[in-house]
């Protein structure tokens, strides 16, 4: 095994054992919790790596560089499933329903109409979950706390399909703990199951509050590639 290949393995083993720590402190079984491995900006070969080590959810922020690595590596590995975790183009909908097992951001009535179009066109439904931008910040997408109730249930009347989740990126240098719990109270009384919510740095106070999907990048590959 290269080199790099034994660090990601090694890495990922390191934060499997902290998610299973973290979910033991918390009172809940550790295969609640499932790893998202963030590979954005990632080549082929360290995916691959993860592959070998048993990882099988990937994380990915655009869909153009999804769709150049991915269906090469899904056809490898068939149940491998992928996430969008970054923002999505309304004209970008009927790719992401095509690549995509996962899709984290629905934040937008636009999007919605989109993607429910697209799920008709190509008869594949991904999983999805509602962002929430739970601080209300001007440069962050996702629906405001107060309007998630609403736009929950307009997914399920307008649009015919059910979110199964939700997800949310607490403010930087912020307890996120607070968010967490919110987004996790949002989620509760609407019955959904599903919640994307803690990284790298935070993974541990979101299992606290309910994570039920954590999204890790630097910790299983090491800092990103610059673009």
């Amino acid at each position: 095994m290269p080199d790099h290949a034994a660090t990601i393995a090694e890495r990922l083993a390191a934060v499997r054992a902290q998610i299973v720590e973290a979910a033991r402190r918390a009172g809940r079984p550790a295969d609640t919790v499932a790893l998202v491995a963030v590979s954005k900006t990632q080549p082929a070969a360290a995916i691959e790596a993860a592959l070998a080590a048993g990882q099988r959810e990937f994380g990915e922020n655009r869909v153009q560089e999804a769709a150049a690595k991915f269906p090469a590596l899904k056809a490898r590995h068939p149940d491998l499933r992928l996430h969008l975790i970054g923002p999505l183009q309304t004209n970008k909908a009927r790719e992401a329903v095509r690549l995509f097992d996962v899709i984290h951001t629905l934040d937008r009535p636009r999007l919605a109409e989109a993607l429910a179009r697209a799920m008709a066109q190509e008869g594949r439904r991904p999983a999805l979950l509602i962002e929430v931008n739970v601080a209300a910040e001007p440069q962050k997408a996702g629906v405001a706390p107060e309007a998630a109730d609403g736009f929950i249930a307009e997914c399920r009347a307008r649009w015919n399909f059910a979110p199964v989740g939700l997800m949310c990126i607490p403010p930087l240098g912020a307890d996120p703990a607070p968010h967490f719990v919110r987004l996790a109270q949002i989620a509760k009384r609407n019955g959904l199951a599903e919640l994307s919510m803690g990284m790298s740095a935070d993974f541990a106070p979101a299992i606290a509050a309910g994570a039920t999907l954590v999204r890790i990048g630097t910790a299983i590959f090491g800092p990103r590639a610059r673009r």
